[in-house]
């Protein structure tokens, strides 16, 4: 699967995030988007998910349909209070079609199966943020788009990250992650937005 974006611009408030953007992506393949805030990570990823449109460019998506491999995890967990940690996951699972037989191990590697049967309100912001990580594990999906994944977690919970961002791209998969840390993920390219120019290094 490949995918690529030519020219694509973003434009709010008024104000131009990016113009005449370029990349392109493949099989095992991950692009870092790092800048201050405001300077168009997430609006990048919402684009690229479909979920914003282009002001101007294009991006294609070769191999598959778009919205049926991609999973999109924003920087807020939406982790649903009233629903269990369980719950929530089928809840997932359901809302992406998938049956759910990762579930277990997805709980499991986020070390979340002892908190199962407990209520999203009760979980701390790390413990949300590893449950809304838990999808990426339970429901296999191609291109994963993660806007600050790393927030609120701990260094264990870090390291659980990278360990599942690259058994994903060791099977093929491709991931656009955007961060404010030094998130060790060996990036196939990087993109430097709120620039006076975006860089794109191989």
């Amino acid at each position: 699967m490949r995918l690529t974006a030519s020219g694509i611009s973003c434009v709010r408030g008024g104000r131009a995030l990016y113009d005449g953007l370029s990349f392109s992506l493949s099989n095992g393949e991950l692009l870092l988007l790092t800048g201050p805030n405001g300077s168009g990570k997430t609006s990048l990823l919402r684009q690229i998910a479909g979920l914003l449109p282009l002001d101007a460019g294009s991006i294609v998506f070769e191999g598959g349909e778009r919205s049926e491999e991609t999973h999109f995890v924003g920087h807020a967990s939406a982790v649903k209070d009233a629903l269990t940690v369980s719950e929530n996951l089928s809840f997932w699972c359901d809302l992406y079609g998938s049956s759910g037989a990762l579930k277990g191990a997805a709980l499991s590697k986020l070390r979340l199966a002892p908190l199962a049967p407990l209520p999203g309100r009760v979980l701390s912001a790390g413990q949300k943020r590893r449950l809304a990580l838990a999808r990426l594990v339970a429901i296999r999906r191609t291109l994963w788009l993660l806007d600050e994944p790393d927030a609120a977690l701990d260094a264990e919970g870090r390291a659980t990250l990278l360990e599942i961002i690259a058994g994903h791209r060791a099977r093929g998969g491709m991931a656009i992650v955007s961060s404010h840390t030094t998130l060790n993920v060996a990036p196939s390219q990087a993109i430097a937005l709120g620039e006076s120019k975006e860089t794109v290094a191989a």
